[in-house]
């Protein structure tokens, strides 16, 4: 049967539907010997010789999801040109190819999920409104007033971490807005010193150490997979973050209003 060339690539576990078609259009991808960089190009995965960057294509059989707890300073790709270290590099037992989904910055830590299951990648990464979470310690403390700011531009839901004496955050939001946040509190004297991604929709960091990695059960599989085809759990709404993130709203009171604006304090016999 003959099926679009990313769409077969993404199934063999090779790449995400996306960047097989970055491999195709920069020439990575031959069938029967010949390049082919034309992204409507079809092929027939059964009858055709199918190679990707000179390896020749064999499909998955089985299905592999793993969560990894990146450390800072690891690139979120299976290689570095560079020579830096990769999360291939942490992944020990498993032979299996594999490729990380989404992105998290270099100098980032915490929760990178990783498949050869193409087509959950693509639904993945298309799934606008999928909230991930993470941890944010700041430069200095915001306010109040700041937090309902951010909330409102960026959609993200933001409270303060309990238990923690550093300006440390606890944020919510879709992955789109995640760098405009970042530039957004750099812009207002609040750079971000470090990031820690706890939780992808409802897969969680929970207890894995860093540099370390586990296997999803089905049921954790299955539970995220229903999740994408609504198209992700929608974040907080900027309401709500903004009434737990900000000052508590006071119910208006006439009398006591009214004093206020004549310098006069109300006992509290009027303001019963």
């Amino acid at each position: 049967m003959l099926e679009r060339l990313q769409k077969i690539i993404a199934r063999a576990g090779v790449a995400s539907r996306r960047h097989a078609e970055e491999l195709i259009s920069s020439g990575h991808v031959t069938v029967n010997g010949r390049t082919v960089t034309e992204l409507g190009t079809k092929a027939d995965e059964s009858r055709d010789h199918i190679k990707v960057s000179g390896k020749l294509l064999r499909p998955e059989s089985e299905r592999i999801y793993l969560l990894l707890h990146k450390p800072s300073e690891v690139v979120s790709t299976m290689s570095d040109p560079e020579g830096r270290l990769a999360v291939r590099d942490l992944l020990h037992g498993i032979s299996a190819r594999v490729f990380p989904v989404g992105r998290l910055e270099y100098h980032s830590s915490g929760l990178v999920f990783l498949t050869n299951d193409g087509d959950l990648a693509n639904r993945m990464l298309q799934a606008r409104r999928l909230p991930q979470t993470y941890l944010l310690k700041l430069k200095t403390l915001l306010t109040f007033e700041e937090i309902a700011t951010l909330s409102h531009a960026t959609g993200a839901h933001i409270t303060r971490s309990r238990g923690k004496d550093a300006p440390w955050y606890e944020v919510t939001l879709a992955e789109a807005s995640r760098d405009v946040l970042r530039k957004k509190l750099f812009q207002t004297g609040h750079p971000v010193e470090k990031m820690k991604r706890v939780r992808i929709g409802s897969l969680e960091l929970d207890r894995l150490a860093p540099g370390q990695h586990r296997a999803l059960s089905p049921a954790e599989v299955a539970s995220f997979a229903r999740a994408l085809q609504g198209g992700g759990t929608s974040p907080v709404p900027v309401a709500a973050a903004a009434l737990r993130g900000g000052p508590r709203v006071r119910k208006a009171h006439p009398l006591r209003d009214a004093n206020r604006a004549r310098g006069r304090r109300s006992s509290p016999k009027e303001s019963r």
